[in-house]
């Protein structure tokens, strides 16, 4: 059964983005969803449900105003600067409204940490600057009030046609070599259970850090070698790539902020839906 329309208005910002429109398809049904997209496509601009907003020159607040949300889902990529000015100008709005935010962050706010996998109360440290920026923008929003903020931190997001597996398959084709590192020990999950779980953290008015990778633990090297034993007939050169001697860990465990059983998910079923 479609819950009311009028329960929320949800924008999704980099509702054109990979994991942005994956959520766009899942909400559009259920809520009045707006979204943003950068580049000019027929589909979005004859789509009144879209905004063109361009990160680096446009005024987030016009967008905001435009469709008074009660619910934004941040997906957006581009200029960290741009961005952390666009997320200042969220938060104002939120101050002002009952506005809740949703913000998909990266296991990346813990790629300093590389002895253990991170759980959803550990401090943040990066040595990235994609790190450091996810971390930026999680302190700003959780300054805010508590049952206002969802963050949640991604691990390596796969789906069907999704872009590391149209790069894998292009790296294949041009003969190039598929990068894996055999060092490094990661958690994954699926575009579609990423947009269950939002859905549900919507509907449950759900708040907190969340942690949405699977629930075991692989190596990135032989999870790419099972990607690549069925996503191509033709055989891959692989570059193994030795960023250390030993172990390190990439991968956000949910601990503390469990969601239930059905919206869980193991590094198995990524790999079986990959194969359909």
């Amino acid at each position: 059964m479609k819950e009311s329309n009028s329960k929320h208005r949800i924008l999704i910002l980099g509702a054109s983005g990979y994991i942005g429109h994956s959520i766009y398809k899942e909400l559009g049904p259920y809520f009045r969803t707006f979204g943003t997209y950068r580049t000019p496509r027929k589909e979005f601009e004859t789509n009144k449900q879209f905004f063109q907003y361009n990160i680096e020159e446009d005024d987030v607040y016009e967008i905001l105003e435009a469709c008074k949300p009660t619910i934004i889902i941040s997906t957006l990529r581009g200029d960290f600067n741009a961005q952390i000015i666009a997320h200042q100008h969220i938060t104002e709005y939120i101050l002002d409204t009952a506005t809740r935010v949703i913000f998909l962050s990266s296991a990346n706010a813990f790629d300093a940490y590389s002895k253990y996998p991170s759980y959803e109360l550990d401090k943040t440290l990066s040595h990235s600057v994609y790190g450091h920026f996810k971390i930026k923008i999680e302190n700003m929003l959780l300054r805010l009030p508590k049952k206002q903020v969802a963050i949640l931190r991604l691990p390596m997001v796969f789906g069907v046609n999704c872009p590391r597996i149209q790069e894998i398959k292009s790296l294949i084709s041009d003969n190039e070599a598929v990068e894996i590192f055999p060092n490094l020990i990661m958690n994954v999950t699926l575009d579609k259970k990423v947009t269950q779980q939002i859905h549900y953290i919507i509907n449950r008015n759900k708040y907190g850090v969340f942690h949405l990778g699977s629930t075991d633990l692989v190596h990135h090297d032989e999870f790419i070698k099972e990607i690549l034993a069925f996503v191509s007939e033709k055989k891959a050169l692989l570059k193994h790539v030795f960023t250390t001697n030993d172990d390190r860990y990439l991968a956000v465990l949910p601990k503390y902020n469990k969601l239930p059983k059905h919206l869980q998910i193991t590094s198995q079923t990524v790999l079986e839906e990959l194969q359909k």
